[in-house]
């Protein structure tokens, strides 16, 4: 396959690049508030509000995918209060932890590496082969999985929090371009998928796999720049994993839940192409 071959395959139509219009102005806009007025961010209120709006989405999504099948009420039912009770139960835990400084450097449980792996360990397993699960992705919409990480555009405050020297560049620059660029991207894939295309679904599948590696850059890079086993550089300003917050719920309950997010899209696009 040629480079060329592959850019067409991939790039949304006229009509899906229209998603960007409002996504990119709004993008931009945020990086610059949070540049200019750098206590909007530093207060938790935007990681905590986009966090509990992605969950609410994420709630909705899941019972009207589960109302599209043929489960019986009460199976519809339990099966939801499976999924919501310990994503509730763990962004509470990640946000507690976060404000009572339990994820900070220096404490004896190396906490935050625990909530980066530990919830994908337990929960891609659970959901990957679950049967009922796949019911549920076979009924939903595959959009709207993608258009759903629209969130990620609020990963641009660590551009900015490079920009203004709060974060080591060498973490800030590549994790915040990745995840502008997956959120900027979420809504014209999700409406090139929409139309049910070959072309769509290979946009989709390529848009989750820059997802994952854009994770597998970042937490690298925060790994070697933190306080740990794992630091080979040590950077003039406190990295990412010092564990302070609002900061350290990206990747304590932000980035374990977009794996997951991006690995469930997968699954869907994959069931699709095999029926």
């Amino acid at each position: 396959m040629t480079a060329a071959t592959f850019s067409a395959g991939i790039v949304p139509p006229r009509s899906a690049w229209r998603g960007l219009i409002w996504v990119v102005p709004l993008t931009v806009l945020w990086i610059v508030l949070i540049d200019w007025q750098p206590l909007i961010q530093t207060s938790g209120v935007p990681t905590t509000a986009h966090q509990l709006a992605a969950h609410g989405l994420i709630a909705v999504g899941l019972w009207l995918g589960l109302e599209s099948t043929d489960l019986t009420p009460d199976q519809r039912r339990t099966t939801w209060l499976a999924v919501m009770i310990p994503d509730t139960l763990w962004f509470a835990i990640a946000w507690s932890g976060a404000i009572n400084g339990v994820f900070r450097t220096g404490t004896r449980l190396p906490a935050l590496p625990l909530a980066i792996f530990l919830p994908v360990m337990i929960g891609a397993p659970l959901l990957l082969l679950s049967k009922r699960v796949g019911q549920v992705l076979d009924a939903m919409p595959a959009s709207w999985l993608v258009a759903l990480q629209v969130y990620r555009i609020f990963g641009s405050w660590a551009l900015a929090a490079g920009l203004r020297g709060a974060l080591p560049g060498l973490l800030a620059f590549p994790a915040g371009i990745g995840d502008t660029l997956t959120g900027l991207f979420a809504v014209p894939v999700a409406i090139l998928l929409a139309t049910g295309t070959a072309q769509g679904r290979r946009a989709a599948i390529a848009w989750n796999i820059f997802g994952l590696v854009d994770f597998a850059v970042a937490v690298t890079l925060g790994a070697i720049t933190s306080p740990g086993p794992f630091q080979l550089i040590v950077p003039h300003v406190a990295s990412i994993g010092a564990g302070a917050y609002p900061d350290v719920l990206t990747p304590a309950f932000v980035v374990p839940s977009s794996i997951l997010l991006h690995l469930l899209s997968l699954r869907q696009l994959t069931r699709r192409s095999d029926g």
